[in-house]
């Protein structure tokens, strides 16, 4: 009788409540499964990438591609689809564009910021994997990898860097905006910048152990300057300038084996 008489109650406040009220009570419901969702939605993105990736790497050992994988018009419609898909899934968690990073309150500065990061970053890694190189030979650095990306010309340096914007936009939407940000509700960023630091490291997994560890390291620097910035810009320049400095000096480096061999 009690029971009953309890539930009688619970039903007839669900009936006085105002329209407002039971308004909230649903968008309450509705973002929970929202987000829900959201997760479930990138992890089964984050999963393909990761697959592609190790397929990718698993290929690159017993076939070469003719022409530099950065330009594939393939591969760059693929990158352009799942940009679409990061942001229609950003939009999907119910989560606020600051958390996102998805807001520029300081563009110049922010840019200025980014492009010293970049520089430095590139500096850095380049020396490592010298440094690796010279220690271990060419044990631990894919330089069958780097040769297929090295541009052949100061042109063909320009398009890469046209095609490196989609690949860098991607990555920092995928793993800056929706895998700390998006996440931050679920787990300390320290945590997850960790977390996502050592899976980004995993997914340059073509470009072999020093490539891995060279990633994982420029990550957890990427991920610190959106979490001060609380802007996905930031990184976004620094990872770009990174990687076409790197680009630059591939080339360079390239071009200097080839005639050093003629010679």
């Amino acid at each position: 009788m009690e029971k009953t008489y309890r539930l009688l109650n619970c039903l007839y406040a669900t009936m006085i409540l105002t329209k407002g009220q039971r308004s909230a009570v649903w968008w309450l419901g509705a973002a929970m499964d929202r987000y829900t969702l959201f997760l479930l939605s990138l992890l089964a993105m984050t999963s393909f990438i990761a697959y592609s990736t190790f397929a990718t790497a698993q290929l690159l050992r017993r076939w070469r591609p003719l022409h530099n994988p950065l330009l594939d018009r393939a591969d760059m419609l693929l990158r352009l689809a799942l940009i679409a898909m990061c942001i229609g899934l950003g939009l999907l968690s119910g989560l606020d564009r600051t958390v996102l990073g998805w807001v520029a309150p300081t563009p110049l500065r922010q840019m200025l910021i980014g492009l010293l990061v970049g520089g430095v970053l590139a500096a850095g890694l380049f020396g490592f994997s010298q440094l690796v190189m010279h220690k271990t030979g060419e044990r631990f650095v894919a330089s069958q990898f780097v040769e297929m990306v090295a541009p052949r010309s100061t042109g063909e340096l320009f398009r890469i860097g046209l095609a490196l914007i989609p690949v860098v936009v991607l990555e920092e939407l995928l793993f800056r905006s929706l895998l700390i940000g998006g996440l931050s509700p679920l787990a300390p960023v320290e945590a997850l910048v960790f977390g996502v630091s050592v899976l980004f490291g995993a997914m340059h997994l073509p470009q072999g152990a020093a490539g891995i560890i060279g990633a994982g390291l420029a990550s957890v620097v990427l991920g610190a300057l959106f979490l001060t910035e609380q802007s996905l810009l930031a990184p976004i320049v620094a990872h770009y300038v990174a990687n076409f400095i790197q680009l630059g000096l591939a080339m360079r480096l390239l071009k200097t084996r080839e005639n050093y061999r003629v010679g």
